[in-house]
This record gives structure tokens, sequence and C-alpha cells, in this order.
């Protein structure tokens, strides 16, 4: 059970990244005109992308993997609330290496780097190989992923967050030529615009910022407030119209 005294964790976000309602329905669409078997969500944190395929696509069945329990949990509740509950499983454990596929969907938006190795430096390289690995011929991968708009310089890498690097993201080019070689076509080629950024970086503070609003004596205020204040300041210091996400429909070439 949440306990209401404590900072609330994300609830005044829909998507956990920079997606907005009529982006969501597009995607969702593409996959969904496949009519997909069985769909993947790598890193699917409560799913609701997930949940909107399957609502989409009556024929389908869907796994969700991560290491998130408090996000799982919001997953199950939402799938009992819209009827989805015995046609989704969401599970607790790590997609590297996971043995849940070939399916005819995967859904993988800002979570390539569970398909990497945790010990070395994220390479979309090796997650795209997995995620070809992951699909059957022919099926549908959407793929959300980190890309440069530009090459940061030194002193907006460090207002970022520690240890960010410019080679940790390759640019928009760059990254889709990586898909065709993992084995892919690029169906469709989107990226999230200014609007979405925004939506999402407020939502993703809101609840809490209203939180600290409300209990500036609370014992967790000042480290909450610490967090909060750094990453607020990593976005409008640092990746601010210098990180983008693209959002690549796939298909998987036979």
């Amino acid at each position: 059970m949440t306990d209401s005294s404590l900072p609330p964790r994300l609830g005044g976000l829909t998507f956990h990244g920079p997606l907005s309602e009529a982006r969501a329905a597009r995607l969702v669409g593409r996959i969904a005109a496949a009519a997909p078997a069985d769909v993947l969500d790598i890193g699917c944190g409560w799913g609701e992308l997930l949940l909107r395929v399957l609502d989409a696509a009556p024929g389908a069945r869907g796994t969700g993997i991560d290491i998130e329990a408090e996000d799982l949990a919001r997953g199950r509740a939402l799938a009992r609330e819209r009827g989805l509950a015995d046609r989704v499983t969401f599970v607790e454990e790590s997609a590297l290496g996971t043995d849940r596929g070939p399916v005819d969907a995967v859904l993988c938006l800002g979570s390539s780097q569970a398909l990497c190795d945790p010990g070395q430096p994220h390479d979309p390289a090796a997650a795209l190989r997995e995620l070809r690995r992951l699909v059957r011929p022919g099926g549908r991968v959407v793929l959300g992923e980190g890309f440069w708009e530009r090459t940061p310089t030194g002193t907006e890498l460090a207002a970022m967050w520690p240890g960010r690097r410019a080679g940790d993201h390759l640019s928009l080019g760059a990254l889709v030529d990586l898909t065709i070689a993992a084995g892919f076509r690029p169906v469709w080629i989107e990226r999230a615009s200014r609007d979405e950024w925004e939506e999402f970086e407020s939502g993703y503070r809101s609840d809490t910022e209203l939180w600290l609003a409300a209990n500036p004596g609370h014992p967790l205020a000042a480290e909450t407030r610490e967090r909060v204040d750094r990453q607020r300041s990593s976005w409008l210091n640092g990746y601010r119209d210098i990180l983008g996400i693209a959002y690549l429909t796939l298909v998987a070439t036979a």
C-alpha cells in the first residue's frame, strides 16, 4: 500500500517519456494494423502503450517486463480496470537475454539499456541485435531511443548528469543506419517535439513539487527537494533541445 505521507512517484504521467496522446495513437495504430498475436514490452513500466495495443488488437496477448515492482503493480491495476487482465502478464525480471521471444511485436520505449550489458557503456547496436532476435520476420518493433539533436558542448554535458559523454548517443541518421544493419527496415521515423518534452518534464515532477509545497517540514523534504532541483536543472541547463527521442517503427526483414 502506498503511504500518502511520502512523496508521490510519477503519478502525473500517462506515459513514462515525452509521448503525446496523438503520437501514441499513431504508434498503436501501426502495430495493431499488423494484427499481432503476441506483444512484448521491454522496460514496460506500467505498460500504458502495451495496454492500448492490446485494446486495439483484440486477438493479441501481451507480456510486460520491468524491474520496478511499483510500476508493474500499477500496470496490473490498469489492466483490471480496462478488462485486459486475462490477456496481459506483467513480470518483474531483467530483460537482458530474455527468452520471451520471438513475438509478432516488441515495444521498447526509452528502455534499450535493459538489453545491454550493465557493466559496459550503452550500446544501441547490441540492443538492436537483441530486438531483432526477439521479433519474428515481418514483425514490428516500436523503438523509442535517445539521439543527439546536435553534439553537446563540454559545459552542456557537465550540466546533464555525472558521467555523461558525447559518445552516449548517436545522430538520428546514424541511429537509423544501425536499425538497418541489425535486420530492420524503418517504416516510420519521427521524433518527440518540444511540447512533448515539456509535458513530460513538468509531469515528471509536478506531483512531487505539490507535495514539497504542502510538506516543507517533512523528514524527507530536504533530500526530495535536492533531487528534484537537480533533475530540473539537468534538463533546463543540460539536455533541453540537445537530447532528442526518436520513435522508430521498424519491420523485421526475413
